[in-house]
């Protein structure tokens, strides 16, 4: 105790402070989010996303070779097709945006590719499955699901990532997945998605807000805990093989709890309204980006995430290697 127990003495010089760090970022935790648009020639920027380009797909073989060859071991693929339509018919497509860009990104990288599974990029509604007179139906959604799979892994895709929030989602994926030959392909499920005030930034790149209603008939309840946990313990017995919260930094109580008491990999999501919260206070002199970057990851990751998905993965890279 005070005097003969002085903290600060283990703070007294970086040399030390650097060794008894108890929590680190490595390049492996990370995984980009990146986008493909069918319809672009060129690289696109979204002002709500300041940094994050939208890529035509002429650039996917050139774009997955530098990240490589910089350091990123991990992407998660978003498309944004040239025709939307009620069934999200687009999202299977042999030949869909994303399909197309794991084969090119395969052609040039070694890069490990998670193809996220949902429709409200591919729909004209904006809803995340098929939508009937009361709402999205839960049923004929799973019959979409498991085509968008299959369709996925023969393209190439090394991981699949649903984050419809079906119930059931995860076991008939994982069906679809082993009876067309894909036994070995795992899942990363976004088992506790919740309908956050977050993800604004990502519908402006991928022209996927909702209409008519939101989505709080599928996605969670942001004040409960305790579902999320059935949640996630429901999609481990479904067949996941990890785990997501998604948003990251407003969860991380449910992250620690699940840390505690899910032996499975976790994953965060710090999503796109994380991201541009953190930019835009920066760009007004607010904030240090770059401490304020690092201390956000760390966060994620002392609370028990085994994966960060983050669209700063390059940039912290840049400081990993300082």
């Amino acid at each position: 105790m005070f005097p003969t127990d002085r903290m600060r003495r283990r703070r007294s010089n970086e040399m030390i402070r650097n060794m008894l760090t108890e929590t680190r970022l490595h390049p492996n935790d990370l995984m980009l989010p990146l986008f493909f648009d069918e319809s672009l020639d060129s690289i696109k920027y979204t002002d709500s996303m300041p940094g994050v380009p939208t890529y035509p797909l002429s650039k996917a073989a050139e774009v997955s070779e530098r990240l490589y060859s910089a350091g990123i071991n991990a992407v998660m693929l978003f498309g944004i097709p040239r025709r939307k339509d009620a069934e999200g018919s687009g999202a299977f497509a042999k030949n869909g945006v994303v399909q197309s860009a794991i084969r090119k990104i395969e052609s040039t990288s070694d890069l490990l590719v998670a193809a996220d599974l949902c429709m409200c990029e591919y729909t004209d509604h904006g809803h995340c499955g098929i939508v009937c007179e009361h709402g999205v139906d839960n049923d004929l959604t799973l019959i979409k699901y498991r085509k968008i799979a299959e369709s996925l892994a023969d393209a190439g895709a090394h991981m699949i990532a649903p984050s419809g929030m079906m119930d059931g989602q995860i076991m008939n994926i994982r069906e679809a997945l082993d009876d067309s030959g894909h036994k070995e392909v795992p899942i990363m499920a976004y088992s506790a998605k919740f309908c956050s005030g977050f993800y604004g930034p990502f519908r402006d790149i991928a022209h996927s807000a909702p209409s008519a209603y939101g989505r709080e008939t599928y996605q969670m309840n942001p004040a409960n805990g305790r579902e999320a946990m059935t949640e996630m313990r429901r999609d481990i017995e479904e067949g996941a093989d990890i785990i997501m919260v998604k948003p990251a930094m407003p969860y991380l109580d449910v992250i620690k709890q699940a840390k505690n008491e899910l032996c499975i990999p976790i994953a965060a999501y710090q999503v796109s309204g994380e991201y541009a919260m953190i930019k835009a206070a920066a760009a007004n002199g607010w904030l240090d980006e770059r401490r304020t970057m690092m201390e956000s990851l760390i966060s994620i990751k002392r609370a028990g995430a085994d994966i960060l998905i983050t669209y700063f993965a390059e940039e912290v890279l840049k400081e990993l290697k300082k």
